[in-house]
């Protein structure tokens, strides 16, 4: 499993620009760290801000929820969810707006429709297995995995180019790609962004290895496990559903990924035609 150390983070940070952890989230987490934290301050930091407010309420009405009644209010959204799972929520939608498009070189609104797709193919994944781990977690890695490449594309005028060339090579992953023109990848930039957000330890961990075949193997955590077997699935899925060919790194993951999962190749096929059609849904509602 990969492991960083310090002298690592410091090379990383040292001059390198990253967007700063919002004031809303410092706030959250300011709050939630308190002895006894309160449901109605959580809900009223969260109300105050109206587009956060507005996107944790449209998260939580969406079908992946699969609630009986319409959540109106943030407190409402708060007590269904608990406190920590409503502050992952915010941290998924803040993250895209950290991201100053004038200073990408990549499209941002291209690259966050995808892992949008993510997030939701791992949170059906996470109902459909009925898995341990809670879905606002799943909904967050699923986000915040890949974070590390619009960091790269703020960073690194050229980064396109570096993207392209990824594209047009499988036999060599992404991360392959950067190492040998950077000197470092997206999934360690994403590691350190996500540190540097205060989000858990797991997660973080989950982000930095997310292209290593080693993961399953070494990893001790069932839930680590699970989170990380299903946003590998739903990586690959939403390759197949996007470029017509698995993900680059399936291939070296997907016996683990389905033994961790306790799937076989039909249970896999059916959870790939439940996402096609979710995405189907999805699509007329959209047009």
């Amino acid at each position: 499993m990969i492991d960083l150390d310090d002298k690592v983070l410091a090379d990383v940070k040292h001059g390198f620009n990253l967007p700063p952890k919002p004031a809303l989230i410092s706030e959250l987490q300011a709050a939630l760290a308190t002895a006894d934290p309160d449901l109605n301050d959580i809900a009223s930091i969260i109300a105050h801000d109206v587009s956060t407010a507005a996107a944790v309420l449209k998260i939580i009405n969406s079908p992946l929820y699969g609630l009986a009644r319409t959540v109106t209010d943030v407190k409402q959204a708060v007590v269904f969810l608990g406190l920590d799972s409503i502050s992952k929520l915010v941290t998924g939608f803040l993250l895209k707006q950290t991201f100053d498009q004038r200073k990408c070189c990549i499209s941002l609104e291209r690259f966050w429709d995808n892992a949008s797709d993510i997030a939701d193919s791992i949170m059906v994944i996470g109902n459909k297995l009925k898995s341990r781990v809670p879905i606002e977690n799943l909904h967050l890695l699923g986000l915040f995995h890949d974070a590390g490449i619009a960091a790269m594309a703020v960073n690194y005028p050229d980064y396109m180019e570096t993207l392209i060339a990824a594209n047009k090579d499988y036999d060599k992953l992404l991360v392959e790609h950067e190492e040998e023109k950077y000197e470092t990848n997206h999934a360690i930039i994403g590691y350190f962004l996500a540190a540097s957000w205060n989000l858990p330890q797991s997660i973080c961990q989950m982000i930095l290895c997310h292209h290593d075949p080693e993961f399953l193997v070494s990893c001790k955590d069932e839930e680590q496990k699970l989170a990380f077997s299903a946003l590998k699935m739903a990586e690959n899925f939403v390759h197949i559903n996007k470029r017509f060919v698995a993900a680059p790194d399936w291939h070296l993951m997907k016996a683990d990924v389905l033994k961790v999962l306790n799937l076989d190749e039909d249970d896999y096929q059916d959870i790939k035609e439940d996402l096609d059609e979710y995405f189907l849904e999805l699509d007329g509602v959209s047009n």
